[in-house]
């Protein structure tokens, strides 16, 4: 069993930058972040294999936000710069123990964090 906890979230100007951690009791093979918005579907954001560090993002976040972690913290980032308002949504950190499932399958993460609000005002 891997807990997560996300930390960060907030209220930002469109432009604007915000960093969410998610804090992890143990390790899995794959992290990711997932995002969803009043009255819409969960979708992926980013993830991130945690041995080799490899990455990999949604179109509509490529080139903004950029997906981290720290091995010895147990912990992975999400760094969001060019916030846009359509990037309102609750930022939820998920972690995947295989490596057989692609990685922007909403179904085929394990363990998921409670959410933490992100806000982006124009």
């Amino acid at each position: 069993q891997v807990q997560l906890v996300e930390s960060g979230g907030g209220l930002v100007q469109a432009g604007g930058s915000l960093r969410v951690s998610c804090a992890a009791s143990g390790r899995a093979y794959r992290g990711g972040w997932f995002r969803q918005a009043p009255g819409k579907e969960r979708e992926f954001v980013a993830a991130i294999i945690w041995s080799s560090g490899s990455t990999y993002y949604a179109d509509s976040v490529k080139g903004r936000f950029t997906i981290s972690r720290d091995n010895a913290k147990n912990t992975v980032y999400l760094q969001m710069n060019s916030l846009k308002p359509e990037d309102t949504a609750v930022y939820y950190c998920a972690a995947q123990r295989s490596a057989v499932y692609a990685y922007n399958d909403v179904r085929r993460y394990d363990y998921w964090g409670q959410g933490t609000q992100v806000t982006v005002s124009s």
